[in-house]
């Protein structure tokens, strides 16, 4: 996994001075006496000084030791090409040398090659030996220095990712709760009964009064039909056409019981409701099929949310909101998703969701401006299994990789590759990678990743002078 160059000197600085103890073999301080100071080369050294060289592999030299602007001492560069390396108890044996199993990416990439090669940027592959944990990347870290770092794990659970989901919306009309006025013949207005927009009829109540040539000419044949002797079937055809012209049935009757026809008519409201849009004007004509009134009953009323691309995942219907309006400060409403739409729009990323919310006192009126709240659970499903999760801290995602480090042993933590889920409530859904109970770190987990990868990349970042070792 690679970081930033510009990480490098914090974890180099802790390794320096002995924060992290790796599993390869540990080397003593190059180039110090036992106080920190430079120690002069002697003839028990591997071979005559040729100069020092700077620590971070910066095309820097000098012939005497010096320290870096870190406080880091330069490394020691000896005759035949050799870096000061003074053997330990714990060096490798020189019986020969080991087997080398495959070389592997000097950045930590998940990349490995079984003959040696470069990078893109030129560093050479590292070697592999046999018996290594390089592969694995594990590293060890003694127990007062895990105490000193202050690394925390914590075990996988089992648990249900939820975030706080905001959004904005207006209120509209509930449109199975929307009625148009449109008359199925053509009249004139004589008198208009309701005529300001904004007024609230009741169902059957008259809205205005009308005369219709055609519907006096229905009413004329009806009572020809009748006074016929062999005109019932007639009569009843008329009466039936009266009907679906949508008379009332009360002028109906009216006309079986006098025997009269009617000039007038009063059309009444087919449903309550407030109206919305008036078209209708006093004395005017108007043809089947006209809109002469929009009434909407507010009792019910939609409020239509834009959620963002992001969290139309954790909205589902039938869920519970809360909402505040801008025009009422300190009251608000609870309502349900009722239905989140199938399309998303472009320019906004945004989905729309509707939410249906009860408007008793009738003080949610269309158009309002209103802020939705809502919890958001990725398993709201009745008997849905939880998906195990981490604290989003565990997680070390580069974008091409994400691993999190898996505590094996006491002081032992090794890198584990993940596919990781949703993100929210501080936690990071774990899809692959981890069973449940296992512990991984969530704290100083960066610098224990990258002592895992940088290891090879330290000997590339040293230049000519090999690889390097720190405990």
């Amino acid at each position: 996994m690679s970081r930033p160059s510009t990480l490098l000197p914090v974890v180099l600085a802790a390794l320096a001075v002995g924060s992290i103890a790796v599993g390869t073999p540990a080397l003593a301080q190059s180039g110090h006496d036992g106080h920190g100071a430079p120690a002069a080369a002697t003839s028990a050294g591997p071979g005559k000084i040729l100069y020092y060289r700077n620590p971070m592999g910066l095309p820097d030299t000098s012939p005497v030791p010096k320290k870096d602007s870190m406080g880091m001492d330069y490394i020691p560069v000896y005759e035949a090409g050799a870096t000061s390396a003074p053997a330990t108890a714990s060096a490798q044996p020189s019986a020969g040398p080991r087997k080398i199993l495959y070389y592997r990416n000097p950045m930590g990439l998940p990349d490995t090659s079984p003959v040696p090669k470069k990078d893109p940027m030129g560093m050479d592959y590292v070697p592999v030996y046999e018996g290594e944990d390089s592969a694995s990347g594990a590293v060890t870290i003694s127990p007062d220095k895990v105490q000193k770092l202050g690394v925390r794990t914590e075990a996988t659970k089992r648990r249900t990712v939820s975030r706080q989901v905001r959004a904005v919306g207006t209120v509209q009309v509930d449109e199975r709760r929307l009625f148009v006025v449109a008359p199925k013949f053509e009249a004139w207005i004589e008198t208009l009964l309701v005529d300001t927009t904004g007024a609230t009829v009741r169902k059957g109540q008259p809205l205005m009064e009308i005369y219709s040539p055609e519907l006096v000419l229905v009413q004329q044949e009806y009572l020809v039909a009748r006074r016929s002797g062999d005109g019932g079937q007639l009569a009843e055809a008329s009466l039936q056409r009266l009907r679906n012209l949508d008379v009332p049935e009360e002028e109906i009757e009216r006309l079986r019981k006098t025997g009269k026809v009617s000039r007038s008519l009063t059309y009444r409201a087919a449903a309550g409701g407030v109206v919305l849009e008036k078209g209708a004007v006093r004395g005017m004509r108007f043809m089947p099929g006209e809109a002469l009134y929009r009434i909407a009953d507010l009792s019910n009323v939609w409020l239509i949310a834009d959620v963002f691309e992001q969290d139309l995942g954790y909205v589902k219907p039938g869920q519970q909101v809360d909402v505040t309006v801008n025009s009422l400060p300190g009251s608000s409403f609870t309502g349900k998703v009722s239905f989140v739409y199938p399309t998303l729009t472009a320019e906004s990323r945004t989905g729309k969701v509707r939410i249906e919310l009860p408007n008793a006192d009738g003080l949610l009126k269309p158009n309002l401006y209103a802020t939705v709240h809502l919890n958001g659970d990725l398993n709201v499903t009745p008997g849905a299994v939880a998906e195990l999760a981490v604290p989003d801290s565990a997680l070390l995602d580069t974008g091409r990789r994400q691993a999190v480090l898996v505590e094996t042993g006491e002081g032992r933590y090794e890198p584990r590759d993940v596919r990781a889920g949703a993100r929210a409530d501080g936690y990071v859904q774990i899809l692959a990678g981890l069973e449940e109970g296992e512990r991984v770190v969530v704290r100083a987990n960066f610098l224990i990743d990258s002592e895992s990868n940088l290891r090879a990349a330290l000997s590339a970042f040293g230049g000519s002078g090999g690889q390097h070792q720190h405990q």
